[in-house]
């Protein structure tokens, strides 16, 4: 994945998340809205971050590695390594904010 898609997919999946809010505070009756509120606040946090993350450059050059393959093996290796992580900590925040959604949302009563 390139990075245009992956910023793509971040403003996407954060975009939905605010959506998705919204649409709870104000048409489930119930719904905490000052909770729904926080949960917007970090999914734009989480947003930026992410997006700030995918601005990585790899800091060596050709001229330090003996052939142009290993360069481009190693640079492969570096963004592989940046974009798994990035992966790894937007998914884990991502969770803890659905968590957070659904302990907002209303309760059910059951009779």
């Amino acid at each position: 994945m390139n990075r245009r898609t992956l910023k793509k997919n971040i403003r996407y999946i954060c975009g939905d998340v605010v959506s998705q809010c919204l649409f709870a505070t104000h048409c489930l009756p119930g719904a905490k809205q000052d909770e729904f509120n926080d949960v917007i606040l970090k999914t734009a946090r989480l947003q930026t971050t992410s997006l700030r993350r995918t601005s990585v450059t790899f800091d060596k050059a050709p001229k330090d590695f003996e052939t142009k393959a290993k360069y481009n093996k190693a640079r492969r290796e570096y963004y592989s390594k940046a974009f798994k992580s990035l992966e790894t900590d937007f998914n884990k925040q991502l969770q803890e904010i659905v968590g957070e959604m659904n302990k907002a949302l209303p309760v059910k009563k059951t009779k």
